[in-house]
């Protein structure tokens, strides 16, 4: 079976390209070997974005999250990274998942 993947953008980002974006997240996925469940769309109104794409990160079990850009994300956050690969549209870079060290 093909690990979940979602997709996220923020409307405000992708303006007019935002179906396109959806289009590109989607084939993207799929292409990469990911079973595509659902596209996450915030704003820049939106509150708590990070802990609410977590939220759904959490609840799909998503191995990965693919967006059109890390602009969409404003950073790279380090506490989606522990979760799932963060994986980029432009340019195509997967992010890996990083895992917690080990006890010394």
């Amino acid at each position: 079976m093909k690990p979940p993947a979602i997709g996220y953008l923020r409307r405000d980002i992708s303006g007019v390209a935002q179906s396109w974006d959806e289009t590109q997240i989607r084939s993207l996925a799929e292409r990469l070997g990911y079973r595509f469940t659902k596209t996450v769309v915030f704003s820049d109104r939106t509150t708590e974005p990070l802990r609410r794409l977590l939220d759904v990160v959490t609840t799909t079990e998503a191995a990965a999250v693919v967006t059109p850009s890390l602009n969409h994300l404003g950073d790279l956050p380090d506490a989606l990274l522990a979760a799932c690969d963060v994986i980029t549209v432009t340019p195509e870079i997967t992010h890996t998942r990083t895992l917690p060290a080990l006890p010394a």
